[in-house]
């Protein structure tokens, strides 16, 4: 049976194969750019070991699983631009590199590349994987729209912020899993499991990625710890904080959530004090081990052959026991 590693490498090619197109070139290079900077290839990875869950054919899932990646850098390549992003993935961003204007139009191109590579679904599926994938595309952009209202409010829920981690980043990974169902030929409780399951398990990584911002360690989370505290980010940790809040506690975090000018090292050890104070790091460990035990829990329950499932079950955990 093959083994992730092996889907990984042969993915890879794939992706390094595609051309997205020629002339003009100003269009087409900022794709091969952003394309070229790698990311870790998880999502569409999802779809190859979804999709041999049920068929030795797993490559009639290559060109859609493309499509997850291609849609997921698309939303990044935009996203680099709302935000003012200088860096992704250590290299300039497209709008830095060329200008925004490149940026928004050859991001378009992308999403339009993509539905071309989601039409290799074969025709008796096609429909079923264009309407998820049309849901799933609005959806991230409903999260990102949530997120950026998120900036100017300090009364933002739990329930709210785990609503647009969903939306936004979440629901892609519980669509490249269905996706592989649909294409493996999966019955629709199958496919619906693997979507809950990439959902709940994307809503712990993004929790696991905001608690490694503040408690990380530095040599293996791969950017600089405390980012978020020195950007006032709204954060599960930093949500939880300010509503949970009192007395003196709450002035020193005001204090700092207001403060212009600062220490950067003494601003994270302030605010991770504060944390530590009101229980915030064992409350998200709690809240991240809930996501992924549900996670887990769907894909057990995933009517498929258990030597199949193993690889996935395999790399599934592998991702959740990751440091960086």
């Amino acid at each position: 049976m093959i083994t992730p590693d092996q889907l990984l490498q042969t993915l890879q090619e794939e992706i390094e194969k595609n051309s997205y197109g020629d002339q003009p070139k100003e269009l087409y290079e900022p794709i091969r750019y952003l394309m070229s900077l790698g990311g870790k290839r998880f999502r569409p990875l999802m779809t190859l070991m979804a999709a041999s869950l049920y068929t030795d054919d797993w490559q009639k899932a290559l060109k859609p699983a493309q499509a997850v990646e291609v849609f997921h850098n698309f939303t990044l390549m935009h996203d680099d631009i709302m935000d003012c992003a200088p860096l992704r993935r250590g290299k300039p961003t497209v709008h830095e590199k060329w200008n925004a204007n490149t940026a928004i139009l050859s991001g378009d191109v992308m999403l339009i590349r993509a539905y071309d590579l989601l039409m290799e679904v074969e025709s008796d599926r096609l429909k079923k994987a264009l309407m998820r994938f049309n849901t799933t595309a609005a959806e991230v952009c409903e999260g990102q729209q949530f997120d950026m209202n998120f900036e100017t409010r300090w009364d933002v829920t739990e329930a709210e912020y785990i609503n647009m981690i969903r939306l936004k980043t979440s629901v892609l990974l519980g669509f490249a899993l269905e996706l592989g169902g649909i294409i493996g030929g999966a019955n629709g409780e199958a496919t619906s499991l693997l979507y809950e399951a990439g959902v709940s398990m994307g809503i712990g990584f993004q929790l696991k990625d905001d608690l490694l911002d503040v408690y990380g360690d530095p040599k293996k989370f791969g950017k600089q710890v405390g980012g978020d505290i020195i950007a006032n980010k709204k954060t599960f940790l930093l949500i939880e904080a300010v509503g949970r809040a009192k007395g003196s506690v709450k002035r020193d975090l005001t204090h700092w959530l207001s403060v212009k000018e600062f220490d950067k090292s003494e601003k994270v050890k302030a605010v991770r004090e504060i944390y530590d104070t009101l229980g915030i790091r064992t409350f998200t460990e709690q809240k991240i081990s809930e996501y992924f035990t549900k996670g887990f829990d769907c894909l057990e329950r995933v009517a498929a052959d258990p030597a199949r499932k193993a690889p996935l079950m395999g790399f599934v955990h592998q991702l959740v026991e990751r440091e960086a």
